[in-house]
């Protein structure tokens, strides 16, 4: 059951490395362990990083062809962010690769600016596009680990010594563990948990992401129009004189629809967004173009347990945020903190899972509290709304507010107190 692609190196003039980074002496190594992780996203392939420094056998299963390149550009923020980069050996580069994007500025219908957005409110420490960093951990990994592409879970079947799996597309296989990683919409959490319906919580906005032509020459801003209810925005984030990425914002009651189906999707955002001023037309123009078309509810994950026997949930696929909520943040942290513990467990998933949960739960509630107003802050319901976050953002943006801003942005995400683990 091997499906390795040969991905190309996005930047070959900074080539990664692909040894794993070297693994401090273990009390109890993970070498008897099997693991399965769902997902090939950020938070699988974190999981499997920290993993097999530990010994442990992993294979990851993604259901997408080949390693998912683009996505949104993702931050992190405060020293807990750093420690567990720093301990998967990937600070530097991330580094290397992040995005230095700048302000982003609110415009008016004429494009004349209101306020700007200090790139640090924004943008947090460091900030890198979601596919740069899941190719980052994907190279360092790929000598270790088993990637399966183009197949998934189809069933689950536990007993005490393991997991049964069946796939939609390989042969039957059995793992001492399972970890869904495999995003808000898990069908991993399905199967082991139950339906997603009770676990979604809606948050009445919608947002679509898609790239367009660079037409306003933008160089690692962006800017952002609002209207009551629904907003836009086009940025640069790499310097690229060509292409920027629009991200449009609305709000709505829940909306039937298939999320396979991406020309209805795209008749969805069109109809939301006819007669949208400052560069709506043109916006709407790219979509129609647009092979690369990201949709979704604003929507976050509340399950009331984290782990169901020997299946583990991590990222978003337990305490996932659609936006707002730094959920890479905290996969990446989840991930640390979840390879750590069976590694000081030894191995046993009761203890372990045990100590993922207790350790993690409010750190990533603390988080998920945040991301709820991603939705009117893009697009406030009134234009009373937009002045008075315009104004309030005006305020925030000098330098002594900012700092103090920033600081209130990073509470949420140092708010965990890490344990030493045999990395």
């Amino acid at each position: 059951m091997t499906n390795k692609p040969t991905p190309k190196n996005p930047n070959p003039k900074n080539p990664t490395p692909k040894n794993p980074t070297p693994k401090s002496p273990a009390p109890k190594d993970l070498g008897h362990l099997s693991v399965l992780i769902s997902g090939a996203s950020v938070a699988g392939p974190a999981l499997a990083l920290n993993l097999v420094r530990l010994g442990a056998r992993v294979t990851v299963v993604e259901k997408a062809p080949e390693l998912r390149g683009g996505g949104f550009a993702v931050d992190f923020r405060g020293h807990v962010h750093r420690t567990v980069l720093t301990s998967m050996g990937i600070w530097d580069e991330i580094h290397a690769r992040q995005t230095h994007m700048g302000r982003q500025t609110v415009v008016a219908a004429d494009g004349s600016p209101r306020v700007d957005l200090p790139a640090e409110l924004m943008s947090g420490d460091v900030e890198i596009f979601r596919g740069d960093l899941a190719r980052l951990m994907f190279e360092r990994t790929e000598d270790d680990v088993e990637y399966v592409f183009g197949d998934s879970i189809a069933s689950l079947a536990q007993d005490a010594d393991g997991v049964d799996v069946t796939f939609e597309q390989g042969a039957p296989r059995r793992f001492d563990l399972v970890v869904a990683a495999d995003g808000l919409h898990s069908n991993t959490r399905r199967l082991a948990f139950g339906d997603e319906a009770r676990y979604l919580r809606f948050f009445d906005h919608y947002v679509a992401g898609f790239d367009v032509p660079n037409h306003l020459g933008l160089d690692r801003t962006g800017r952002v129009h609002s209207e009551p209810g629904r907003a836009a925005v086009i940025g640069n984030y790499d310097g690229d004189p060509h292409r920027a990425g629009a991200l449009l914002v609305f709000r709505s009651a829940e909306l039937s629809y298939d999320r396979r189906d991406v020309t209805a999707q795209k008749r969805i955002v069109a109809e939301r967004f006819a007669g949208f001023g400052w560069e709506g037309p043109t916006l709407l123009k790219a979509l129609e173009e647009a092979d690369d078309l990201y949709f979704d509810a604003i929507a976050q994950i509340h399950v009331d347990r984290l782990v169901e026997g020997r299946v583990a949930l991590l990222g978003d696929a337990g305490y996932g945020a659609t936006m707002g909520g730094m959920g890479t943040g905290v996969a990446i942290v989840g991930a640390h903190v979840l390879a750590g513990e069976l590694a000081l467990a030894g191995g046993d998933h009761r203890t372990a899972f045990a100590e993922y949960e207790s350790r993690i739960r409010d750190f990533a509630q603390g988080c998920q509290k945040i991301s709820g107003n991603a939705g009117p802050f893009f697009a406030p319901p009134t234009e009373r709304r937009i002045r008075n976050r315009d104004r309030m953002y005006r305020v925030l943006g000098s330098r002594p507010l900012a700092r103090f801003f920033k600081k209130m942005t990073e509470k949420a995400a140092t708010d965990i107190k890490l344990r030493e683990y045999p990395y």
